[in-house]
């Protein structure tokens, strides 16, 4: 802070402002020339290949040679599709996702195996590709060589005009638009044509690479989208499936070490208290009064076992006051910031407050925290907890089984959970629930 207002006081007010060039357009507007010069050679080689194999395949294919030809050209159209995809990530930078291709089975004869690729629908999209990359591709290829052109000689033509043959019957552009025939306007003109030609150039290359590599995108990788998203909606229910029979086991184990063993006892000394009334009522009474301990501990230890079900307070009165009581238990001073509907979806209210409940418990139990603070913010889209506390770290998914169980919840619900815990502290916990 001091250097920075020394730097103030020491600087010249009539001095101008260094002037600092961004090569992070220049660089993109290279790598967008780059992928749509090289679409044209690219997309000739498929045309050429995709129409050759699948003519002369299709012509043939009453012979299993003919069939071949085909699978063959499948096979070729999937390469040029991995390198399509490639060139989206490498020069446009798009995270674009590879589909799962259909493969034949383990042991599958020599048939099967050249059969099995035709059967794939996103193998035929590759050699529609094949074929429809050649049309767009001649398109970018010519448009984003003109524009270059016509920016490199505009600005260039002051220097080599004056090698150019002329003759008396010559007309120049400037000339046949009325701008003057003298050398000077056609340089004049020619450089205007260049500079104007030079500061839409990043906007044309764009265009161009994206009317190529947008359609490349929709044909090549619009089936790996879907396929993604089936993936992550299955990968959600077997998480949520996973989840729920962990709870239901670990509720099992609880009810049988806890509530069921001190019913057991419960049982039996209401039995030896029934014996005893008519020898020894004093010391049936004692044995009762044993009994109604049990019996209140039994409840308590039962109402516990509900809050890792569905707390009651957070079905009747909401997600706020059920944080609230979170808050107020906890023996960690607590900071808290909640932000939220009064009315959330059940699912979102009950896997925000089990975050927070993990979190809080894994902070008293194992951090040595002195302080903590809970952040729960919805947005529109989507619920954020934020718990954050000063403890010694070491904290992860791997270690133990309630950070572990929690991500798995989370994941049943499209969330997820992010731990951030270096040796020494601070540990923060991090979740997003989409609404």
């Amino acid at each position: 802070m001091t250097q920075h207002l020394t730097e103030l006081a020491n600087h010249d007010p009539y001095e101008a402002p260094p002037v600092s060039f961004d090569f992070t357009d220049l660089r993109r507007t290279l790598k967008e020339s780059a992928y749509t010069l090289t679409a044209f050679p690219i997309g000739l080689a498929s045309f050429i290949l995709m129409v050759t194999l699948v003519s002369v395949g299709v012509g043939t294919a009453v012979i299993v040679g003919g069939v071949l030809l085909v699978t063959l050209a499948v096979m070729v159209a999937r390469g040029f599709a991995r390198l399509e995809r490639f060139r989206l990530r490498t020069w446009l930078g798009r995270d674009v996702a590879s589909p799962s291709y259909k493969c034949p089975p383990a042991g599958a004869g020599f048939l099967r195996r050249a059969f099995t690729p035709l059967g794939d629908a996103q193998s035929w999209l590759d050699v529609v590709w094949g074929v429809v990359s050649f049309v767009t591709g001649t398109v970018v290829f010519a448009v984003t060589l003109a524009w270059w052109a016509a920016a490199a000689n505009g600005l260039t033509y002051w220097f080599w005009e004056r090698y150019l043959p002329r003759s008396d019957r010559d007309e120049s552009l400037a000339s046949l638009i009325g701008f003057g025939d003298t050398r000077f306007a056609d340089i004049a003109l020619q450089t205007i044509i260049g500079l104007v030609a030079l500061v839409t150039l990043p906007f044309v290359v764009r265009a161009m690479a994206m009317l190529h590599g947008g359609l490349a995108e929709a044909v090549l990788c619009g089936r790996a989208e879907l396929q993604r998203e089936v993936a992550r909606v299955e990968g959600g229910r077997d998480a949520a499936r996973a989840a729920e029979a962990a709870s239901l086991r670990r509720l099992e184990r609880d009810i049988h070490d806890g509530p069921q063993q001190r019913l057991v006892r419960l049982s039996m000394d209401l039995g030896r208290a029934r014996k005893q009334l008519d020898q020894d009522p004093e010391r049936a009474a004692e044995t009762i009064d044993a009994a109604l301990v049990q019996a209140r501990e039994t409840v308590d230890e039962l109402r516990s076992l509900s809050r890792g079900i569905a707390p009651p307070l957070l079905v009747d009165r909401g997600l706020r006051a059920a944080l609230g009581e979170l808050m107020v238990r906890s023996d960690i001073p607590v900071e808290s910031v909640v932000r939220v509907p009064a009315e959330l979806p059940p699912h979102v209210e009950t896997a925000v407050y089990f975050v927070v409940a993990e979190a809080m418990t894994n902070i008293a139990k194992h951090s040595g925290a002195t302080r903590s603070s809970v952040h729960v913010v919805a947005d529109g889209e989507q619920v954020t907890v934020r718990v954050e506390d000063d403890g010694r770290g070491g904290a992860h998914l791997g270690k133990g089984q309630g950070l572990a169980g929690l991500a798995q919840r989370l994941q049943g619900v499209d969330g997820a959970l992010e731990v951030s815990s270096p040796e020494g502290g601070p540990t923060v916990l991090s979740a997003t629930i989409p609404l």
